[in-house]
């Protein structure tokens, strides 16, 4: 129910944007989402149990499937249909579809799914966490070979403000979570409030940027039809990939679930957030932001319905 009322507020926020683009000349946007981001990554920092990171880390086979195919599979079939891209994305839509590729995946609502469908959730913790913290290297890492020459994008001066905006708050959060743990678990849904308030703000920012400029003129109902079956065969391909190599690797059937979930998942969170700093007031953001707020759609829909399937049949053996 949160889940979809959070989808229902970035559409709106979409269609918000684009009747009234110009908030942005009354209200400080851009400084807000700055500190927005910064509290996102103190309370991931805080969430860290170095505990839950231990007791995940057994299965290694399982761990290094997860995380090839999110920082290798994802980008690597992205790249392949470069050379055919042109024939139905523009080269700046296909890149935006790379960058969601790049993205590490989500942290919360893995765990969640694979908890509902009674997988292995302390490994869901640990590669969900590695992820997030592998995704803030390796991301803007890949985008640079892409970037370099089309924008004013430095890979060094990317990493020093992810440092600044994402690293820091999150070793903050991590030492602190101790003194602060009582406080984090008595108001942890009023805090989630922030994370997505900081991104509906992002994607107001990002989409009337977008707007004011035109990007999207271009952009027709079909093209938004390929865009959802791009991101739909990307889905599934990668689930069924992973669906056949967790069995062939002899995985339990907790870990084929942790391995489908996870494996499949990009995080919306950390590409609203890089999305900011490596495009920051630049009219493409919103283009940046589209194919990863549609697979998010569409990777919560799918991921909970087989997360119920895998309930029931959990509850019709027992």
């Amino acid at each position: 129910m949160k889940a979809n009322l959070f989808v229902g507020a970035l559409i709106l926020t979409i269609i918000f944007s684009y009747f009234f683009p110009n908030l942005g000349n009354y209200i400080p946007l851009n400084t807000i989402t700055d500190i927005g981001i910064g509290f996102i990554f103190f309370f991931y920092g805080l969430k860290l149990s170095v505990d839950e990171l231990k007791r995940g880390m057994q299965n290694n086979t399982l761990h290094v499937l997860i995380q090839s195919f999110t920082f290798f599979v994802f980008p690597l079939t992205i790249f392949a249909i470069q050379p055919f891209s042109n024939l139905f994305l523009t080269p700046e839509v296909w890149l935006a579809f790379f960058f969601l590729a790049c993205l590490p995946s989500t942290v919360s609502s893995s765990v969640v799914m694979v908890s509902i469908a009674k997988g292995n959730i302390p490994a869901a913790i640990f590669n969900a966490s590695i992820s997030g913290i592998l995704g803030i290297f390796l991301t803007p890492f890949y985008m640079s070979f892409f970037l370099k020459g089309q924008t004013d994008f430095s890979f060094s001066e990317v990493l020093i403000k992810l440092f600044l905006q994402i690293i820091i708050p999150l070793i903050l959060g991590f030492l602190l979570r101790h003194p602060l743990e009582v406080f984090v678990n008595k108001y942890k849904a009023k805090l989630s409030l922030i994370d997505k308030m900081s991104i509906i703000l992002i994607v107001y920012n990002s989409f009337s940027l977008s707007f004011n400029a035109n990007i999207f003129e271009q952009f027709s109902i079909k093209s938004i039809l390929i865009f959802l079956l791009i991101v739909g065969l990307l889905f599934f391909g990668i689930y069924f990939l992973i669906s056949m190599l967790s069995k062939k690797l002899g995985f339990s059937k907790e870990d084929q679930i942790t391995a489908k979930f996870c494996g499949t998942k990009k995080s919306l969170v950390h590409g609203s957030a890089m999305a900011k700093v490596m495009f920051s007031g630049q009219a493409s953001m919103g283009l940046f932001l589209t194919p990863i707020m549609l697979y998010h759609i569409f990777q919560l829909i799918v991921v909970a319905v087989f997360a119920e399937k895998y309930n029931k049949e959990n509850s019709e053996n027992t």
